[in-house]
């Protein structure tokens, strides 16, 4: 029989976030983008559920703790952890995964510097939170600061700041500099075009936006495939704006197909070849920024 020697690939991303049995949200949604863009994706569920809340209620199986630990210890621990290049995490089912995770980075990083950890913190929108308080806070003193990249939208980055709601781009940027990782992605940030919406990416003293039109009825899961989009592009080594304007692209095009076809989640799997080639081009403005402050 002949042996097989494992080369580490370096090519792999871990995502904790939520699993849904029906639908295209949390991993559902960033491990395909990632997978469909070339990535080998660890996928952990941090709770499962049948389908999105937002349907409707469902059943929560939130994983138990001591079962998280064991799974998280044996990736970190085994023979395959050097494949890892980079953690994404979304929603947590409880506070307990957010430390749980933060230990995975550090092992990740104790072995490999470079390990690139993306905090999508997936706590609410402009109805407030829904995720529990603490669970919130956890990903906010535990998680953040560890992150390198963050992506929340309008609504989590003016809670995780503690800071009154943004209404102009200028507030939403001081907001973003005013968090621990070194770039921020706002996701339903202001516009400066009437009738629009903005993606907003700032970085040290950088910031570039991306505007596009209002859409309706928008499918849940745009934030989970914005932020695999933006950790894919960012591996890849695209200067900052061309990750803002690939990764908007993108999910742009996505959207604007998936209410074409009038369909209640993401249509991935029809569409999945506008991840790479979105057949739109979004114009990218540079916007003023002071220098992050120390």
């Amino acid at each position: 029989m002949t042996s097989i020697t494992h080369t580490n690939s370096g090519n792999a991303i871990a995502v904790f976030s939520s699993h849904v049995v029906r639908g295209k949200v949390g991993n559902r949604a960033a491990a395909f983008a990632l997978e469909t863009l070339g990535f080998d994706v660890w996928a952990v569920p941090t709770i499962i559920m049948p389908w999105h809340p937002g349907h409707g209620p469902s059943h929560r199986f939130t994983m138990p703790s001591a079962d998280f630990v064991s799974t998280v210890d044996a990736l970190a621990d085994g023979p395959f952890a050097g494949d890892i290049s980079a953690v994404l995490s979304g929603y947590l089912g409880s506070p307990e995964q957010a430390g749980i995770i933060a230990g995975f980075v550090d092992r990740l990083r104790a072995r490999n510097g470079n390990c690139l950890y993306v905090c999508d913190p997936v706590i609410g929108d402009d109805g407030g939170l829904y995720v529990p308080e603490a669970t919130a806070a956890a990903m906010r003193d535990i998680l953040l600061p560890r992150a390198n990249v963050a992506t929340p939208n309008l609504f989590e980055l003016s809670w995780l700041t503690g800071g009154d709601a943004a209404f102009t781009p200028a507030e939403v940027m001081a907001q973003a500099q005013s968090i621990a990782p070194e770039t921020v992605l706002v996701t339903s940030a202001p516009a400066m075009m009437r009738g629009h919406m903005a993606n907003l990416l700032v970085q040290d003293s950088q910031a570039f936006a991306v505007e596009h039109r209002v859409l309706g009825s928008v499918p849940n899961g745009t934030g989970d495939l914005t932020a695999a989009l933006l950790t894919a592009h960012r591996l890849r080594g695209a200067p900052l704006a061309k990750q803002l304007a690939m990764t908007s692209s993108a999910v742009f095009a996505l959207l604007t197909r998936t209410q074409r076809r009038q369909r209640d989640e993401l249509t991935l799997a029809e569409d999945y070849h506008l991840l790479s080639r979105p057949g739109i081009d979004v114009p990218v403005r540079q916007m003023m920024l002071t220098e992050k402050s120390a």
